[in-house]
């Protein structure tokens, strides 16, 4: 088996790597693709003849340079790529289920709880991407779609909770633990998404992980927007939106990912 390296110099985004994807899978005795964004970087592990190859990934008009190719190369292992990001991952976000849960109830905040569920969901993601590691790609859109399925679950629940509030008298939840807890919970899912540019992405479980994380970084600026708002106000009423807009996020996200599983 050959493994031809690639530059790609106008490959910025994910619909770019999809479009050279879309080029290569069908083709016979293209075993594997490995894509680096950040450095626009294509390995292709294969037993095409290199002249067919190369005009393939010309046709896709992303300006594609053959660097080099090494023969007899070993297919690398998803589970050495993705394995141990992913159990960082999930160890992450299990934590920060525990942490705001914990924080949400005891402050009285909405919005808290609400990111807590969506750690929660988001732990189940990172499980459920481990189990997909190795299997087929119809087992891999399976657990892709219960992922979303989750959120969705999840997200409905959490509407009806806000609303349910809406309606009923409470105290005005603590603001300062609402902005710390906040706060850690960003540093932490940006340490995740640092991580897992370590996974090969492609896959739809792989890809839903992602999606998730990235819908994180929003929730926690969501709450913290609040927090502050909640300490101006001295009302409830910016934590019930915050819960309410973060468990619309949660089904955006989710209903992007369900599109994702049927789509591969």
């Amino acid at each position: 088996m050959n493994k031809t390296t690639y530059h790609v110099s106008h490959m910025d985004c994910s619909s770019e790597e999809q479009l050279i994807r879309m080029h290569l899978e069908k083709v016979q005795d293209i075993y594997e693709l490995r894509v680096d964004l950040t450095h626009r970087r294509l390995e292709v592990f294969h037993e095409v003849d290199l002249e067919d190859l190369d005009r393939i990934l010309q046709s896709t008009g992303l300006g594609a340079e053959r660097v080099h190719t090494e023969q007899e190369a070993e297919l690398p292992s998803e589970e050495d790529s993705n394995r141990t990001p992913l159990r960082w991952a999930l160890l992450i976000n299990a934590l920060l289920f525990v942490g705001e849960l914990i924080a949400g109830l005891l402050s009285g905040s909405m919005g808290l709880v609400a990111d807590s569920l969506d750690m929660l969901a988001d732990a189940f993601v990172y499980a459920l991407s481990l189990l997909a590691i190795g299997g087929s790609a119809r087992r891999k859109q399976r657990l892709a779609a219960s992922s979303g399925y989750l959120q969705l679950a999840l997200a409905a629940f959490g509407l009806v909770e806000v609303v349910r509030r809406i309606g009923m008298t409470h105290a005005e939840p603590e603001s300062l633990t609402m902005i710390v807890m906040s706060v850690v919970a960003l540093g932490a899912n940006v340490v995740t998404l640092v991580i897992l540019r370590g996974t090969q992405r492609g896959e739809a479980h792989i890809e839903a992980s992602w999606v998730f994380t990235s819908n994180d970084i929003k929730v926690n600026a969501l709450v913290i927007g609040a927090g502050v708002l909640v300490w101006w106000s001295s009302s409830q009423l910016p934590d019930l939106i915050a819960g309410g807009l973060i468990f619309l996020i949660v089904a955006r996200g989710a209903l992007r990912i369900l599109r994702l599983s049927r789509a591969r």
